[in-house]
């Protein structure tokens, strides 16, 4: 199963794809991990994003396609996989869809945590004044909101370019954690196949 969790700075995409990736064995593919491990590796994509990386520049699109190719082929991935932290747009999303559909492949859902922003904002300065040792730097209201502006403008249209495609689930985000996984493995029709997906 070829996933990808959508949904703003907060939403909880992180704890839900560390439980999918616990019960199902599917594996979750952030492009920062993915980067890093394609540079250690000297890969021919990692050699390109090092010296990319080394200029200061930020990695371009077909890069980081190329590196999701190559992690995709490996044998932990065969199960399936989560994506994280990418596509952040609709170029990119498209670029994705190409390099899945030469590969004869496709993703299988996008599914949407639906939340309320305001909500979120009480979460994170919640979560900041929980967090041992003092918050991370971006657990702020004001980070929080910059975030979620650059989310909006940049990533929500992505719910409209997946709903045309016909693979967009939506959850409601705002539940709790137990029940936004309750109904993601709902709408992914996982609910009787606890660690057995091939």
């Amino acid at each position: 199963m070829k996933l990808i969790l959508l949904g703003p700075p907060g939403a909880g995409k992180g704890t839900q794809a560390q439980r999918l990736q616990e019960t199902y064995g599917l594996i979750q593919l952030s492009t920062g991990d993915m980067l890093r491990a394609a540079v250690k590796a000297g890969t021919e994509v990692g050699k390109k994003a090092e010296a990319i990386m080394a200029r200061g520049d930020l990695v371009p699109d077909e890069v980081v396609v190329g590196i999701i190719a190559d992690r995709i082929e490996q044998p932990d991935a065969k199960k399936g996989y989560i994506l994280d932290g990418f596509p952040r747009n609709v170029a990119q999303a498209e670029a994705l869809d190409k390099m899945l559909a030469g590969k004869g492949t496709k993703l299988d859902a996008v599914v949407e945590l639906e939340v309320d922003d305001k909500i979120l904002l009480g979460r994170i300065q919640g979560r900041a004044a929980q967090t041992a040792g003092g918050p991370r730097a971006d657990d702020n209201a004001d980070a929080l909101a910059k975030r979620l502006k650059v989310y909006h403008e940049q990533t929500a249209p992505l719910v409209a370019y997946y709903k045309k495609q016909g693979v967009l689930k939506g959850v409601d985000g705002m539940k709790d954690i137990d029940d936004v996984t309750r109904q993601i493995e709902a709408v992914l029709g996982l609910g009787a196949k606890k660690g057995k997906l091939a």
